[in-house]
């Protein structure tokens, strides 16, 4: 199945990719490899801000991780002028999610976004990843998550 014809079983239609709100850009290409920018728990609703743990469930939270990998799906969209069938593998993604101080199920939050890159790429979509608590993340966003991949 092509990528595109799992996203659309999945119901997903991919944003307008991220501008850069600050001295950064959204992609770099080198070589054989796409790092892209740390994309935000946004929508066209708005997303989901604030703090997992106090204001914000669990269950939220990997809804959120999950708009974060739609997100990098659309800048991989992007750099690679609309054709995902060149990503070779997800090879890493970096996972930041906004914390209360005894909040310890990151892991689980991240699996948001990990879980939506094997759904789409298949053995191709599983990486390594870090998933780290954090004190506050840009403009209150709940989860921000990078990635490294590799193109052809």
């Amino acid at each position: 199945m092509t990528v595109a014809a799992r996203l659309a079983e999945l119901g997903i239609d991919l944003p307008e990719p991220a501008r850069a709100v600050a001295n950064y850009v959204p992609f770099v290409r080198t070589g054989d490899l796409l790092h892209i920018s740390g994309q935000l728990s946004t929508d066209a609703g708005g997303g989901v801000r604030g703090t997992v743990g106090a204001d914000v469930s669990p269950e939220q939270a990997r809804a959120a991780a999950r708009l974060c990998g739609v997100n990098l799906l659309a800048q991989m969209s992007a750099a690679l002028d609309g054709d995902l069938e060149r990503v070779v593998r997800i090879v890493k993604l970096g996972g930041f999610v906004q914390v209360a101080g005894d909040f310890e199920a990151i892991p689980a939050v991240i699996n948001g976004c990990s879980d939506l890159m094997v759904e789409v790429f298949g053995d191709r979509g599983r990486h390594a990843r870090s998933a780290v608590g954090v004190y506050r993340l840009p403009l209150g966003f709940a989860v921000e998550v990078d990635a490294v991949v590799e193109v052809r």
